[in-house]
């Protein structure tokens, strides 16, 4: 890689006004494997792909249950996203042994924020190398936040992140509207087509690459009820869920073929 005389530390600014160590921290999130947040007004669904070094290792966790309303998933070095969720467990205890209740969501994002930002102010340190996204749920509704290398957090509707995340940011905003009023099902279908479309062709989810992470209030007659704490889905839970979300994708795809050979019909008659 390039070297210059302004990226031997996180503290020293380029005449262009750039830190290159963080730059470097955002590259290691682009490396990682995507992972995708949507938002509804009842609930928060994570998405995550993981990857293994080699046939003979384990995928590698990318979905992190924090706390019964909170959890994130990650995109980067997952040696940082650790030390950051380890932090995120210690903060969401104190808030409940201090104040007898769950951390707002909004707060524990903006801690761990800082703690990132400090980071980029010392000359010993280092920024993290990891992108995290923040699904969890208070007395305020659903959110959503990314966090990024820098310290910058901020609140998302849907988001996706890591290796090859345009083409799940694309489905999303295809369908931007469509969240607000998503059921939990729903949602995390959405989530899953989003993932698949950032995949390589040669390449398909399976139960084993693939993991889904949805926190969320129940409803009944359109009020908002009981916590549904967070509850990660893996391994053979994930047949039903990727069954539901690949074949409606494939009837969508044959739906849009038959109307692009219907339309050619017609040109040519």
């Amino acid at each position: 890689m390039f070297r210059n005389n302004y990226d031997n530390d996180a503290i020293t600014f380029s005449p262009q006004g750039r830190i290159f160590q963080i730059e470097y921290a955002s590259e290691a999130v682009k490396q990682g494997s995507v992972t995708v947040g949507l938002c509804s007004k009842s609930h928060v669904v994570l998405v995550a792909l993981k990857r293994n070094a080699e046939d003979l290792s384990s995928y590698q966790k990318k979905i992190i249950n924090v706390d019964t309303h909170l959890g994130v998933s990650l995109a980067g070095l997952a040696s940082d996203a650790r030390v950051l969720t380890n932090f995120m467990k210690r903060q969401a205890l104190a808030s409940k042994m201090t104040y007898g209740r769950p951390i707002p969501v909004e707060r524990i994002v903006e801690q761990i924020g800082d703690r990132a930002q400090t980071n980029t102010q010392n000359y010993s340190n280092r920024p993290y190398g990891v992108g995290l996204l923040v699904a969890g749920v208070d007395d305020t509704g659903p959110h959503l936040f990314e966090f990024q290398p820098s310290g910058m957090t901020q609140e998302m509707v849907a988001c996706a992140i890591g290796a090859r995340s345009q083409m799940a940011r694309t489905y999303l905003e295809r369908n931007l509207d469509a969240f607000a009023g998503c059921s939990r099902e729903e949602l995390m279908t959405h989530g899953l087509r989003a993932l698949k479309e950032s995949l390589n062709q040669d390449k398909e989810l399976t139960v084993e690459n693939a993991s889904v992470g949805v926190v969320g209030w129940s409803v009944t007659n359109g009020k908002k009820g009981k916590l549904e704490g967070f509850k990660l889905y893996d391994g053979e839970e994930m047949g039903p869920l990727l069954e539901k979300a690949l074949e409606g994708s494939a009837a969508k795809g044959e739906g849009e073929t038959e109307g692009e050979g219907q339309a050619e019909s017609m040109d040519t008659s």
